[in-house]
């Protein structure tokens, strides 16, 4: 059954104990059904952990907001993880969610991060984002979230997590227009500063942070991330494209559970 805490819907499993609880937030236009696979695996090889998986806002069963800005979105998971009480988590963000991980960790208490195939430095992106604004604020807005599908290597993954992926999503309009509006109003540079500070925040609090790819990252952004996180783990898990977590979701909880 749906759990809310705070205004969040959720699924929740297992029970407190000595083990860090996990927060799973899932990516832009899917929903806490992205982390099935995973969850069914960490079930075998860390059963009874505490687990909340949630709906961002304007997601899934969460209630939309007129607009989506990222402080106000890690506000509202800090209401959503205390209801909960998780005492500091490992946050695992995926695509986006990745980001909200990043910002959420750097400014409250977490045991750790994953970041699920979510780069943070955004140049190329938003120069790609604001290319197709006029599009994106159109009646023709899918043709960009297609195009951005096309790119992710959906191809790749197993039938049941391809249909997944292709299924439980709502690309709406608002959401895409909402959860970028930074994207396309805020010079790139400046995005990235604020992300190198959050690292550079999670870093000397001493949170352990872990970027999970479905292919090697750039090496110039690789050299970025260690410069920042000196100790930051890297692990590639082929075949997934930008869902390694459903590409080989045994790898993946396994990452999990350690």
């Amino acid at each position: 059954m749906t759990a809310y805490f705070g205004t969040l819907a959720a699924d929740s499993h297992g029970t407190d104990d000595d083990r860090p609880p996990l927060v799973l937030l899932h990516g832009l236009t899917y929903d806490r059904r992205q982390w099935g696979p995973a969850l069914d695996e960490l079930a075998v090889l860390d059963p009874g952990r505490r687990i909340v998986s949630f709906d961002l806002p304007g997601h899934g069963e969460s209630p939309s907001r007129a607009t989506y800005p990222i402080d106000e979105l890690a506000a509202i998971l800090h209401d959503a993880v205390t209801e909960a009480g998780l005492d500091a988590p490992v946050v695992v963000g995926h695509s986006y969610g990745g980001v909200l991980a990043t910002t959420y960790a750097a400014t409250h208490h977490v045991r750790g991060v994953v970041n699920v195939d979510q780069p943070l430095l955004v140049g190329a992106f938003a120069a790609l984002l604001r290319k197709a604004e006029p599009t994106l604020r159109g009646p023709g807005y899918p043709r960009v979230w297609e195009m951005l599908l096309s790119g992710m290597g959906i191809d790749g993954l197993p039938p049941a997590a391809r249909e997944l992926v292709r299924t439980a999503t709502t690309p709406r309009q608002d959401l895409l227009l909402g959860y970028w509006a930074e994207l396309l109003t805020e010079p790139a540079g400046e995005l990235d500063e604020r992300r190198a500070g959050e690292l550079a925040a999670i870093h000397a609090r001493g949170v352990a942070y872990h970027h999970v790819a479905g292919n090697d990252p750039e090496p110039a952004y690789r050299d970025w991330l260690e410069s920042l996180l000196p100790g930051v783990t890297v692990t590639v898990l082929p075949g997934g494209g930008h869902f390694p977590h459903l590409a080989a979701p045994a790898a993946f909880a396994k990452i999990l559970a350690a």
